[in-house]
Protein backbone atom coordinates (compact mmCIF):
# COMPACT_ATOMS: atom_id res chain seq x y z
CA UNK A 1 0.00 0.00 0.00
CA UNK A 2 1.04 3.54 -0.50
CA UNK A 3 2.46 5.55 2.13
CA UNK A 4 1.16 8.77 2.77
CA UNK A 5 2.32 10.90 5.15
CA UNK A 6 0.15 12.39 8.28
CA UNK A 7 -1.03 16.37 7.56
CA UNK A 8 0.30 18.52 9.95
CA UNK A 9 -1.95 21.35 10.49
CA UNK A 10 -0.34 24.10 11.71
CA UNK A 11 -2.90 26.28 13.97
CA UNK A 12 -3.43 30.01 13.57
CA UNK A 13 -0.69 32.33 15.55
CA UNK A 14 -2.27 33.88 19.01
CA UNK A 15 -1.38 37.26 18.96
CA UNK A 16 -3.08 37.49 22.40
CA UNK A 17 -5.08 40.59 23.65
CA UNK A 18 -6.37 42.81 20.70
CA UNK A 19 -6.88 46.26 22.08
CA UNK A 20 -10.07 47.70 23.67
CA UNK A 21 -11.80 50.36 25.07
CA UNK A 22 -12.97 50.56 28.62
CA UNK A 23 -14.19 53.06 31.28
CA UNK A 24 -12.68 53.38 34.76
CA UNK A 25 -14.02 54.54 38.12
CA UNK A 26 -11.43 54.96 41.21
CA UNK A 27 -11.98 55.96 45.01
CA UNK A 28 -9.48 57.55 47.11
CA UNK A 29 -8.34 58.44 50.51
CA UNK A 30 -5.63 61.31 50.63
CA UNK A 31 -3.02 63.51 52.76
CA UNK A 32 -1.52 66.33 51.19
CA UNK A 33 1.81 68.46 52.28
CA UNK A 34 3.64 71.36 51.01
CA UNK A 35 6.44 73.63 52.62
CA UNK A 36 5.11 76.80 53.01
CA UNK A 37 2.57 79.75 51.96
CA UNK A 38 3.54 82.72 50.45
CA UNK A 39 1.79 85.98 51.61
CA UNK A 40 2.62 88.63 49.06
CA UNK A 41 1.24 91.47 51.66
CA UNK A 42 2.44 90.13 54.95
CA UNK A 43 5.76 90.55 57.09
CA UNK A 44 6.95 88.50 56.74
CA UNK A 45 6.10 86.77 53.66
CA UNK A 46 6.62 83.00 53.96
CA UNK A 47 5.09 80.98 56.48
CA UNK A 48 6.05 77.01 57.01
CA UNK A 49 3.24 74.69 56.77
CA UNK A 50 2.99 72.99 59.90
CA UNK A 51 0.05 69.79 59.36
CA UNK A 52 -0.80 67.51 56.86
CA UNK A 53 -3.93 68.09 55.27
CA UNK A 54 -6.59 64.64 54.59
CA UNK A 55 -9.15 64.06 52.67
CA UNK A 56 -10.40 61.80 49.66
CA UNK A 57 -10.70 61.69 45.98
CA UNK A 58 -13.32 60.28 43.44
CA UNK A 59 -13.21 59.73 40.23
CA UNK A 60 -13.90 58.38 36.56
CA UNK A 61 -11.93 58.18 33.35
CA UNK A 62 -11.84 56.13 29.92
CA UNK A 63 -9.23 54.94 28.26
CA UNK A 64 -7.63 52.26 25.85
CA UNK A 65 -5.48 49.27 25.82
CA UNK A 66 -3.26 48.05 23.46
CA UNK A 67 -3.24 44.24 24.46
CA UNK A 68 0.58 44.22 24.64
CA UNK A 69 0.75 46.04 27.98
CA UNK A 70 0.72 49.73 27.33
CA UNK A 71 -2.23 51.50 27.78
CA UNK A 72 -3.09 55.24 28.13
CA UNK A 73 -6.91 56.89 29.16
CA UNK A 74 -8.08 60.47 30.16
CA UNK A 75 -9.33 60.91 34.07
CA UNK A 76 -11.27 63.77 35.66
CA UNK A 77 -11.08 63.37 39.95
CA UNK A 78 -12.84 65.55 42.39
CA UNK A 79 -10.20 66.13 45.37
CA UNK A 80 -11.51 66.90 48.67
CA UNK A 81 -9.18 67.75 51.33
CA UNK A 82 -8.91 69.62 54.59
CA UNK A 83 -6.76 71.10 57.79
CA UNK A 84 -3.47 71.41 56.37
CA UNK A 85 -2.04 74.04 58.50
CA UNK A 86 0.41 76.97 59.27
CA UNK A 87 1.25 78.85 62.05
CA UNK A 88 1.46 82.40 62.15
CA UNK A 89 4.10 83.66 64.60
CA UNK A 90 3.38 86.55 67.14
CA UNK A 91 5.32 89.26 65.15
CA UNK A 92 3.89 88.58 61.92
CA UNK A 93 2.41 91.91 60.07
CA UNK A 94 -0.42 92.22 57.49
CA UNK A 95 -1.87 88.68 58.70
CA UNK A 96 -3.29 87.68 61.72
CA UNK A 97 -1.03 85.28 63.77
CA UNK A 98 -2.20 81.85 64.84
CA UNK A 99 -3.16 78.63 63.37
CA UNK A 100 -4.39 79.29 59.60
CA UNK A 101 -6.28 76.33 57.93
CA UNK A 102 -7.30 75.28 54.23
CA UNK A 103 -10.09 73.41 52.81
CA UNK A 104 -9.18 72.58 49.02
CA UNK A 105 -11.87 71.35 46.64
CA UNK A 106 -10.31 70.62 43.41
CA UNK A 107 -10.98 68.83 39.75
CA UNK A 108 -8.30 66.98 38.35
CA UNK A 109 -7.94 66.24 34.85
CA UNK A 110 -4.93 64.10 33.66
CA UNK A 111 -3.77 62.21 30.81
CA UNK A 112 -2.54 59.01 31.47
CA UNK A 113 -0.26 55.93 30.29
CA UNK A 114 0.52 52.82 32.21
CA UNK A 115 2.34 49.87 31.58
CA UNK A 116 0.90 46.24 32.70
CA UNK A 117 3.10 43.61 33.46
CA UNK A 118 2.05 40.11 34.68
CA UNK A 119 3.37 37.97 37.43
CA UNK A 120 4.26 34.35 36.94
CA UNK A 121 3.89 32.54 33.08
CA UNK A 122 0.58 33.60 32.25
CA UNK A 123 1.68 37.30 31.30
CA UNK A 124 -0.80 40.35 30.66
CA UNK A 125 -3.90 40.02 28.75
CA UNK A 126 -7.64 39.57 29.45
CA UNK A 127 -8.44 37.18 32.12
CA UNK A 128 -4.86 37.29 32.94
CA UNK A 129 -4.25 37.00 36.47
CA UNK A 130 -2.52 39.21 38.52
CA UNK A 131 -0.39 41.95 37.44
CA UNK A 132 1.54 45.19 38.35
CA UNK A 133 1.55 48.33 36.64
CA UNK A 134 3.24 51.39 36.64
CA UNK A 135 2.38 54.79 35.41
CA UNK A 136 2.56 58.58 35.25
CA UNK A 137 -0.57 61.76 33.58
CA UNK A 138 -0.45 65.46 33.23
CA UNK A 139 -2.97 67.91 33.30
CA UNK A 140 -4.44 70.65 34.88
CA UNK A 141 -6.30 71.41 38.93
CA UNK A 142 -8.87 73.86 38.87
CA UNK A 143 -8.99 74.48 42.77
CA UNK A 144 -11.44 76.51 45.23
CA UNK A 145 -10.18 76.89 48.43
CA UNK A 146 -11.16 78.37 51.93
CA UNK A 147 -8.79 79.27 54.25
CA UNK A 148 -10.24 79.75 58.17
CA UNK A 149 -8.11 81.49 59.97
CA UNK A 150 -7.62 82.07 64.25
CA UNK A 151 -9.87 83.70 66.40
CA UNK A 152 -9.91 87.59 65.96
CA UNK A 153 -8.77 87.02 62.08
CA UNK A 154 -10.74 88.22 59.37
CA UNK A 155 -13.97 86.35 57.62
CA UNK A 156 -13.19 83.21 56.09
CA UNK A 157 -11.13 84.09 52.62
CA UNK A 158 -12.44 82.05 49.38
CA UNK A 159 -10.36 81.59 45.88
CA UNK A 160 -9.94 80.18 42.98
CA UNK A 161 -7.50 78.82 40.59
CA UNK A 162 -6.16 76.65 37.95
CA UNK A 163 -2.51 75.01 38.13
CA UNK A 164 -0.48 72.73 36.35
CA UNK A 165 -0.76 69.04 37.32
CA UNK A 166 1.20 65.87 37.64
CA UNK A 167 0.98 61.91 38.54
CA UNK A 168 2.83 58.89 38.99
CA UNK A 169 1.37 55.60 39.81
CA UNK A 170 1.86 52.13 40.72
CA UNK A 171 0.54 49.50 42.02
CA UNK A 172 -0.91 45.85 41.93
CA UNK A 173 -4.27 44.07 40.23
CA UNK A 174 -6.31 41.40 39.13
CA UNK A 175 -7.45 40.87 35.68
CA UNK A 176 -10.75 39.28 35.76
CA UNK A 177 -11.43 39.31 31.94
CA UNK A 178 -13.87 42.08 31.29
CA UNK A 179 -13.68 43.16 34.91
CA UNK A 180 -9.72 44.59 35.94
CA UNK A 181 -9.74 45.61 39.80
CA UNK A 182 -6.40 47.42 41.12
CA UNK A 183 -5.51 49.23 44.11
CA UNK A 184 -2.07 50.98 44.14
CA UNK A 185 -0.02 54.75 45.25
CA UNK A 186 -0.84 58.18 42.78
CA UNK A 187 1.47 61.49 43.84
CA UNK A 188 -0.35 63.50 42.85
CA UNK A 189 1.61 67.09 42.17
CA UNK A 190 -0.25 70.78 42.20
CA UNK A 191 1.79 72.99 41.19
CA UNK A 192 0.24 76.31 42.53
CA UNK A 193 -2.72 76.41 44.74
CA UNK A 194 -3.85 80.25 45.44
CA UNK A 195 -6.00 82.33 46.95
CA UNK A 196 -6.06 84.64 44.00
CA UNK A 197 -7.80 87.69 45.90
CA UNK A 198 -7.46 91.43 46.71
CA UNK A 199 -8.26 90.75 50.43
CA UNK A 200 -4.98 88.66 52.22
CA UNK A 201 -3.87 87.12 48.72
CA UNK A 202 -2.02 84.00 49.24
CA UNK A 203 -0.08 81.47 47.03
CA UNK A 204 1.19 77.61 47.83
CA UNK A 205 3.68 76.21 45.70
CA UNK A 206 4.42 72.77 45.19
CA UNK A 207 1.57 70.90 47.22
CA UNK A 208 2.00 67.04 46.77
CA UNK A 209 -1.12 65.15 47.13
CA UNK A 210 -0.42 61.02 48.14
CA UNK A 211 -3.24 58.91 47.70
CA UNK A 212 -3.89 55.25 48.29
CA UNK A 213 -6.35 54.25 45.64
CA UNK A 214 -8.73 51.53 44.47
CA UNK A 215 -9.70 51.19 40.69
CA UNK A 216 -12.11 49.47 38.93
CA UNK A 217 -12.13 48.96 34.73
CA UNK A 218 -14.66 47.87 32.63
CA UNK A 219 -13.33 46.43 29.51
CA UNK A 220 -15.56 46.57 25.99
CA UNK A 221 -13.74 43.47 24.18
Amino acid sequence: MPYYPPVIEIPDVDYGVAGSFYLRGSAAGNAMWAKEVFHPTATPRNFAITDYGYGYSVGAGVGYETGTGLRVDVTADYLSNDNMRATVGAGAVGVTPGVHSLQLRSTVVLANAYYDFGFGDMGYGAAGGAFGYVGAGAGLAFNDVITTGPAGSPADTRGTNTSLAAAGMLGVGYDFGHIVADVGYRGLYIDSIANNTTTAPYSIAGAWVHEVRGTLRYRFN
